[in-house]
């Protein structure tokens, strides 16, 4: 059969999507983008926002207005968040959480042989749950390939429902990591993403820490590039910064959480550090690593944040000079300790303060650009964008657009020496040296 997924929210959905379309298709099913073509279609929820809550429920209705016939499976944070919200849920054929996802399959044929609606939420055993066995072997039209290495979260921070969609922290084994990293190498990657859902704790269940998984994968011959997805930034410490500094694949590009600027909306939120804690770890990163990319997240308007709170944060995050930052509303989510706060704000406040703080943003995010005319910068080109240009990114994660003539050199690195950009992208022109 026919099947479809749509994968909603972040890097670590995006893989488990990919691995549950490889099952699918080593069961005899097809994938298809097209969704006249789908007779099944899969939804891999978010449930970091509301607004996520909301994008997933308005396509869940949209898919059976359109499709009636069709075969809908939820999967993901959002079921395995709210379970309850399912038990009626009569837009699907199958509910499930994150805990069964390897069992796609075998959901399909047994509503395929019963028609029999499936609800099967499985709660996560905090004491003895293990990191679930799955791994990819490719990535659709990527030049880069994800690999999650960690799963759950024991943070708790007072405005999120993840560690109750993800259980508790747990780790891929390093035997499996470097199989899956090998495969993905002799499949023609050469630059891989590490992603977790709390990733800076990878390893700290099994013995190990984050900086042996990147020197596992850096000893695969095939791959040049590794990134990491975001990060918890207290738990960069000095070691950790140091061995990722002497790994030569390497890319200098630092995703770290902030969510605020200010010290006393950051202890209401139950972040682990301080606004000056955090410029610490910022500026031990610059003096490590040299033209380092750093980009956030920030949240405005979290219950209690005062005008006066949000100056602070805002000037902090000016000071920073984040080469860029996704601002975001503060959003209620029920079961957590921030929905039940006092002095929850307006949202026409929050939406003001939001419009602020990305105008703030968006101006550094361009002198950001501005500061990388006139290096040179290897760049992993992927494809050539409608004007023939073919774009890449810099080992900082900066895009890059050159001119080729014509001359396809998709998945190939070369040296660029940037010589402008635009609101979207920096210009270059192929090194000779």
């Amino acid at each position: 059969m026919f099947f479809k997924i749509y994968s909603f929210g972040c890097k670590v959905n995006q893989y488990e999507s990919e691995f549950i379309k490889q099952i699918m298709c080593a069961d005899g099913h097809e994938y298809t983008d097209c969704d006249d073509k789908a007779e099944i279609f899969i939804v891999n929820s978010c449930s970091v926002t509301a607004v996520s809550d909301s994008k997933c429920r308005k396509l869940l209705r949209k898919l059976r207005r359109v499709n009636p016939e069709s075969i809908i499976l939820l999967c993901g944070c959002m079921s395995q968040a709210f379970p309850r919200k399912y038990d009626n849920f009569n837009m699907c054929n199958i509910v499930i959480g994150n805990t069964t996802r390897s069992r796609v399959p075998e959901y399909i044929r047994q509503y395929l042989n019963t028609k029999e609606n499936i609800i099967d939420i499985m709660d996560h055993d905090r004491k003895n749950e293990s990191f679930e066995p799955c791994s990819v072997s490719n990535f659709s039209e990527r030049t880069r390939a994800f690999v999650k290495i960690e799963d759950g979260c024991d943070r708790f921070c007072s405005y999120c429902v993840i560690p109750y969609a993800r259980g508790r922290v747990r780790s891929k084994p390093l035997d499996e990591l470097k199989s899956e990293v090998s495969l993905l190498a002799k499949n023609g990657y050469e630059e891989i993403v590490l992603v977790g859902i709390n990733l800076s704790k990878y390893g700290t269940d099994i013995g190990l820490t984050l900086s042996d998984a990147v020197e596992c994968v850096a000893e695969e011959e095939g791959i040049n590039r590794i990134r990491l997805g975001s990060l918890e930034p207290e738990l960069l410490d000095d070691v950790t910064i140091s061995r990722l500094a002497a790994c030569d694949k390497f890319c200098p590009q630092f995703h770290l959480s902030l969510q605020s600027g200010c010290t006393e909306t950051l202890k209401r939120m139950n972040r682990r550090y301080t606004n000056s804690e955090y410029a610490e770890i910022v500026a031990r990163i610059r003096r490590n690593f040299d033209n380092s990319s750093i980009t956030t997240d920030v949240m405005v308007g979290f219950p209690g944040e005062t005008e006066e709170e949000f100056k602070e944060s805002l000037d902090f995050v000016t000071g920073i000079g984040f080469a860029k930052v996704h601002v975001f509303p503060y959003s209620r989510r029920s079961g957590t300790v921030a929905d039940k706060m006092p002095d929850q704000i307006d949202n026409s406040v929050k939406e003001q303060r939001a419009k602020i703080m990305s105008d703030s943003c968006e101006t550094k995010r361009l002198e950001f650009m501005e500061s990388q005319v006139g290096l040179v910068c290897e760049v992993l080109f992927e494809r050539p964008d409608s004007n023939g240009f073919y774009e890449g990114y810099s080992k900082n994660y900066t895009p890059v657009s050159v001119d080729t003539k014509g001359v396809d050199i998709s998945g190939k690195s070369f040296n660029v020496l940037i010589t402008g950009f635009d609101k979207e992208r920096c210009f270059g022109v192929i090194s000779e040296d």
